[in-house]
Order: structure tokens, then sequence, then C-alpha cells
């Protein structure tokens, strides 16, 4: 199920449990994992290619992840570009791989915080570390409003 909006999302989380970030590309895909309290997030797999369904189903399933976020790539006015729409479109397709919540949220600046922390050594798992340590900075602000 994806959550367009971010507050629905977070209400379908448990109060705790690992989160997958994603940062979907047409050649690589980075993702993150947190621990189980949220407080630390760690860069995993790069996977080559587009489609990676079940090696994430694979991530899911082993790290018992309770939530994904993924990095929606926007154009600097906030509009959406043709990777904005592919990237909508691979949630769509994730959300039928998995039966958790996901939730899609704004990574213009993810790839530009990642290089300052990696340069470009393992960028896409790095995006994807920033990716997912933003939205658990914004559920613990959801959670305490």
């Amino acid at each position: 199920m994806i959550f367009v909006s971010f507050k629905d999302f977070v209400a379908a989380l448990p109060p705790t449990g690992r989160l997958l970030g994603i940062d979907w590309g047409v050649r690589r895909t980075g993702t993150a994992v947190s621990d189980e309290s949220r407080e630390f997030v760690f860069p995993r797999e790069i996977l080559a290619g587009a489609e990676h369904f079940t090696p994430l189903q694979e991530i899911v399933r082993s790290e018992k992840i309770v939530g994904i976020i993924i990095g929606l790539p926007m154009h600097a006015d906030g509009t959406d570009s043709d990777t904005t729409r592919s990237v909508r479109g691979f949630a769509e397709k994730l959300a039928a791989a998995v039966d958790i919540p996901i939730t899609l949220v704004d990574e213009r600046l993810s790839s530009a915080a990642a290089s300052e922390i990696v340069g470009n050594r393992k960028l896409d798992a790095a995006a994807a570390a920033v990716i997912l340590e933003d939205a658990i900075s914004a559920i613990q602000r959801t959670q305490y409003v």
C-alpha cells in the first residue's frame, strides 16, 4: 500500500521496526536500512538495473522491514520529471510485491548531501541513507506533534 500522505504512512507504521530507504535509478538503486529503534541508518546494497523486486522482497523479509521510504526526484521547482513518473511506477509495482506501508519523499537534495559524505563512492547507497535519515527525522517530528 502506497501512502501519498506522509502523516498517513507514519500512522500505519508500528512504533518500532526497521525501515528500508530506496534511492531508485535506471542503472543503479541504492538501499539503506535502519535499526529497530530507528536511531541508526546503514547503507546497504546497490542493486543494478531498474527492476529489483526479488532482491527487495528478500531484504524486506530478511531484515524484517516494517515500512519503505522511496526517494522521489523532483525538478528544483517541485514539478515532476520523467524520472519522477518512473519512480512512481516502480513504487506501484513494489507495493504489489510487498505487503507493508510505502511512501514517497522529496529527495531533491539527497544526492548532494550523500556526495559530501562519501564522494562518488557508493553514492546511491549513501543517498538512500540520507533519504531514510530525513524520513526518520520527519517521522519522529510527526509522532510528537
